[in-house]
């Protein structure tokens, strides 16, 4: 199994992942490709020290885009996870 700082790659903040945050005690991470939903949930809570309800996870393909040359290049496919914690338990982002 991998450490838990391969398996997290960041905590995303866009709009829809705070009103998450506020709202339904959820938050969204970019993790691993190769993890599964056991994983992340060990890996949060050994990580940020919280109890984890639920993980939902989100398959993405990369999105092309052409360069000055017009070569076409692919960025790298990503995965998500939505983790739902326990009512009271908080990540600190900051």
């Amino acid at each position: 199994m991998k450490h838990e700082n391969e398996i997290i790659k960041a905590v995303m903040q866009s709009e829809k992942g705070l009103a998450l945050q506020e709202k339904q005690n959820r938050y969204m991470l970019r993790v691993d490709r190769a993890a599964n939903k056991a994983e992340i949930k060990k890996a949060v809570e050994d990580f940020f020290n919280v109890t984890v309800l639920s993980v939902n996870t989100q398959n993405y393909a990369g999105k092309k885009r052409m360069l000055r040359t017009r070569r076409v290049v692919q960025a790298p496919d990503w995965k998500r996870a939505v983790v739902t914690l326990k009512a009271g338990d908080k990540i600190d982002l900051l």
